[in-house]
């Protein structure tokens, strides 16, 4: 276990170069495994996840060449062997559900144990994914362990999913990328990473219309070849960044913020009287902007942030705009449309002394501006609210403790501050200490 504390109530200010998407990284490099041709991948983040599956492959005879420090990684499966090691999969991670199409066409036969663990916003089920795989031409045998086999290769089909869920989508993307025929995928996720392994997957020779959509088509190629890919920027560590300057009084400027993506992130900021601008491909947030819930023209409605799948308002980062809110003058109404778990770390925030009501699951009030003070306060299992405590805690001069904090190393293996960041002045410190 491993804790954070953070001595603040001084500005945060400086120029970042963020990290590649952990959420782009993760499907890209299972994608890899579809080729037996080297793959080179650019801008990779230093995660813990990337660890594991580096370590899954490595033990399966990959040949894996990490440049950590450089971000730059070379990749040849075609040692790769025929069989599990373990006979089952890893299941200490959720990435774990994007190796079925890659494994499945490689082994012809998986079986799963216990469920993957990824965080503790709520149930993620595997239904979904099994039946993105069905509809593709695997079968399912019930048992422990549950077993998937693709005796006849992948064939194309059409399939609408329930909802937009990323990973499904990102699995039929890699499995109809491979299949005899056509397929379709209706109401396919369309997130900024979603649309990366699409990409990826296209420069590795796949034939993909409908990028960014709700609508993927997909004509199956025999064969995928290799390919130099870039991982984009993290947009939710660029939010982050522009976020902690904003909570804390200081100027911060993001590089290759990827503007094209911040439409909707621009104006919820605003709802919170934080102004973001782009200077080219540079976000930049100013020094000492006024915290303040913006007044809706509309009277007796009470403002609000609501997220849900993209091109909604990433739910992802709806942490963020809660601990601003508790620095901002006003009152304000969050709507997670998606996780039922979403709000479970509310306690912790107000610890602090953050005045929020639950209304339920999905959604909370919160009360800006009360008088914080520092406070030991206990990480959820979720990467982005432990960064919106490190965020509260930061802006509260004195020292607090976000305890069981190593879930922010998921997304960024040297905690708050990325890798090849560049003359980033921090007003507060964070420190790490373990634990028993």
């Amino acid at each position: 276990m491993a804790d954070l504390i953070v001595n603040g109530g001084k500005p945060l200010a400086g120029t970042i170069t963020p990290s590649g998407n952990k959420n782009s990284v993760l499907p890209v490099f299972c994608a890899t495994l579809l080729t037996d041709e080297p793959v080179t991948l650019r801008n990779v983040p230093d995660i813990t996840d990337l660890d594991k599956l580096v370590a899954f492959f490595r033990s399966q005879g990959s040949t894996i060449d990490w440049d950590r420090a450089g971000g730059l990684m070379r990749v040849d499966h075609s040692t790769f062997r025929d069989r599990l090691a373990n006979h089952e999969l890893p299941q200490d991670m959720r990435s774990t559900v994007l190796l079925y199409p890659a494994l499945l066409r490689r082994l012809k036969k998986v079986r799963l144990g216990a469920n993957a663990k990824g965080c503790s916003l709520g149930v993620r089920e595997i239904d979904p994914h099994l039946e993105v795989l069905q509809a593709l031409g695997a079968t399912v045998r019930e048992g422990d362990p549950l077993e998937i086999a693709l005796p006849k290769g992948f064939r194309g089909a059409r399939h609408w999913l329930d909802y937009m869920s990323v990973t499904v989508t990102e699995n039929f993307a890699m499995a109809a990328a491979v299949a005899t025929g056509t397929s379709m995928l209706v109401n396919a996720a369309s997130e900024p990473h979603v649309q990366d392994l699409c990409g990826a997957l296209v420069a590795m020779g796949a034939k993909i219309t409908g990028l960014g959509t709700s609508r993927l088509e997909i004509t199956g190629v025999k064969k995928l070849h290799g390919a130099d890919i870039t991982i984009s920027t993290d947009y939710h560590e660029v939010v982050t960044f522009l976020a902690l300057g904003a909570i804390t009084g200081g100027e911060v400027r993001v590089k290759h913020s990827l503007p094209e993506h911040f439409d909707l992130i621009t104006r919820s900021f605003a709802k919170l009287g934080v102004t973001v601008t782009h200077q080219g491909t540079t976000a930049l947030v100013k020094a000492k902007q006024r915290l303040a819930v913006a007044t809706p023209h509309t009277a007796n409605l009470l403002p609000k942030i609501e997220a849900a799948p993209w091109p909604y308002f990433s739910v992802d980062l709806l942490p963020l705009m809660i601990a601003l809110s508790t620095r901002a003058d006003g009152t304000i109404h969050f709507w997670n449309k998606v996780y039922e778990n979403g709000f479970s770390w509310m306690p912790e925030l107000a610890k602090f002394g953050a005045h929020v009501v639950v209304s339920d699951p999905h959604r909370i009030v919160v009360f800006g501006n009360r008088p914080l003070r520092p406070a030991v306060v206990d990480s959820p299992y979720v990467i982005r609210a432990a960064v919106a405590l490190v965020m509260v805690a930061a802006s509260i001069p004195g020292r607090s403790v976000v305890r069981h904090a190593e879930i922010i190393r998921r997304a960024n293996a040297s905690g708050i501050k990325p890798p090849r960041s560049k003359r980033w002045t921090p007003g507060c410190s964070t420190s790490t200490r373990k634990t028993a």
